[in-house]
C-alpha cells in the first residue's frame, strides 16, 4: 500500500490563513481608511467643486448636465467635501427647482456609497469600539428607531454628514430606511441652500434674504437639538450601564 503524500496541504493552509487575514474585520477597515484618504486626496489634488462652480462644459446642457452634476455631487460627499458648497453650487448653475432635484439625488447617492462601504468594510470593526456610553446609546437609538432617528439628524444639521452615514452603517440599521429619512430629512436645508445660490447675484431680493435666513436659524436650533440629544444620550447609556 502506498502512503498518501500530503503535498497540496501546506499550500491549502496558507491560502486559507490568508484569506481570513484580508477579509478580517481590520484588514477591511484599512482598506475603508486607505479607499476614503484616497477620495479625500484626489478632492484636494483635482478640486472637483471648482468644476460645479465654474467652468462648467457649455456642451451638457439640461437632463444630462444635472445628472452628471448629481454623481459628482455625490462622489464629492463621499469624500468629505462640504455639502453647503455643493447645494450653492446645484443652485448657481440650475436653479432652484432642477437644482434642488440634482443635489438631492447627490445626496442620497452620496449617503448610500458612504453607508455600503461603511457596512461592508467597517461595520465589525468599528462594532468592537462602540464601549463608551455616548456611542452606545446611539448605536441602540439608531437600530431601534432607525428612520426616525436619521430624520431627526438630517432636518437638523447638528451632526456631520459624513459621520451620521458611517454611524449608521455600524448600527444595525437597514440601508433602505436610511436611504428614505435622508431624502426627506435632506430636502429643507438642501433647498435654502440651492435657493440661495440660485439667488446670490440679488443679494437684497427676499428671495436670498429669506434662504439665508433659514439657514442661520436651522443651523443654531441644529446645534442645541444636537446638543440636547447629546446629553440625553449620554443619560441613557448610563442607565444601561
Amino acid at each position: 500500500m502506498f502512503e498518501p503524500v500530503p503535498a497540496a496541504r501546506p499550500a491549502g493552509g496558507l491560502v486559507v490563513r490568508c484569506t481570513r487575514l484580508l477579509l478580517s474585520p481590520w484588514s477591511r477597515f484599512s482598506l475603508l481608511v486607505a479607499v476614503l484618504l484616497a477620495a479625500a486626496s484626489t478632492m484636494l489634488l483635482f478640486e472637483p467643486q471648482r468644476l460645479l462652480a465654474s467652468g462648467w462644459p457649455p456642451q451638457l446642457t439640461g437632463s444630462a448636465a444635472a445628472m452628471l452634476f448629481a454623481l459628482v455631487y455625490g462622489a464629492c460627499t463621499v469624500a468629505f467635501v462640504p455639502r453647503p458648497l455643493l447645494n450653492l453650487a446645484a443652485g448657481a448653475l440650475f436653479g432652484a427647482q432642477t437644482g434642488l432635484a440634482a443635489a438631492l439625488a447627490g445626496t442620497v447617492l452620496g449617503a448610500g456609497v458612504s453607508f455600503m462601504l461603511g457596512r461592508v468594510l467597517g461595520q465589525d470593526a468599528l462594532r468592537t469600539l462602540l464601549r463608551g456610553k455616548w456611542l452606545t446609546a446611539a448605536d441602540g437609538l439608531l437600530s431601534r428607531h432607525g428612520f426616525r432617528s436619521m430624520l431627526a439628524l438630517r432636518l437638523f444639521p447638528g451632526v456631520p454628514f459624513a459621520a451620521a452615514n458611517y454611524c449608521a452603517a455600524t448600527s444595525r440599521m437597514g440601508c433602505p430606511p436610511f436611504l428614505l429619512a435622508t431624502g426627506i430629512g435632506s430636502i429643507p436645508n438642501t433647498a435654502a441652500y440651492v435657493v440661495a445660490g440660485g439667488s446670490a447675484s440679488s443679494p437684497a431680493s427676499p428671495v436670498f434674504l429669506a434662504s439665508m435666513g433659514f439657514i442661520v436659524v436651522s443651523g443654531a436650533g441644529g446645534a442645541l437639538v444636537a446638543w440636547r440629544r447629546r446629553h440625553r444620550l449620554g443619560a441613557a447609556g448610563g442607565d444601561t450601564m
